[in-house]
């Protein structure tokens, strides 16, 4: 099989996998929009798990909020770059083209919420904290959503990927 026609069919799933991702990631955050009042909470599991309803104008951690304009434009130019370079991060095998399936439809879906009227801000729902017993203290994690998720376990695969191939021997030529 030549190189474009798999490459061709490299992109077709990398284009399939994001379009999946991009949809579940837009239904859950309808739902929550439709179904939460903004800074409500739904326990789900006692003293570990919340559905609630953050809208974030940062990135990971609310670390730059307020720069929704700028993120967005590092998404778009994040896009490209990825893009250009998949063919270095292993694009062309299965396992690379589910990585940058998931890290393509995770970053399209929260650069839709920055830039889609009305919200200017990605929907983040899902709340994990520990509560320690008989006590208030508690440690949280911050609220994150579904395209969160598909970014971090793509770029997850991809340093798995590269590391594996790293610690490969080298042929001595």
């Amino acid at each position: 099989m030549p190189d474009n026609e798999k490459l061709s069919k490299a992109s077709r799933r990398i284009f399939t996998l994001a379009a999946v991702v991009l949809v579940l990631d837009q239904v859950t955050k309808w739902l929550v929009l439709k179904r939460i009042f903004p800074g409500d909470e739904i326990t789900v599991i006692p003293g570990f798990f919340n559905l609630t309803h953050r809208a974030n104008t940062g990135a990971a951690w609310s670390m730059f909020t307020g720069n929704n304009f700028l993120l967005a434009t590092v998404a778009l130019v994040a896009l490209v770059v990825l893009w250009v370079s998949r063919r270095h991060f292993s694009a062309d095998r299965i396992l690379g083209q589910l990585a940058f399936g998931l890290i393509f439809g995770g970053i399209i879906g929260n650069l839709t919420d920055r830039l889609l009227p009305g919200r200017h801000a990605v929907v983040d729902f899902l709340h994990f904290y520990m509560q320690r017993r008989g006590t208030y203290d508690i440690w949280d994690f911050p609220a994150f959503n579904v395209a969160d998720s598909a970014i971090c376990t793509g770029v997850a695969i991809i340093f798995l990927i590269n590391w594996k191939g790293d610690s490969a021997p080298q042929s001595a030529s």
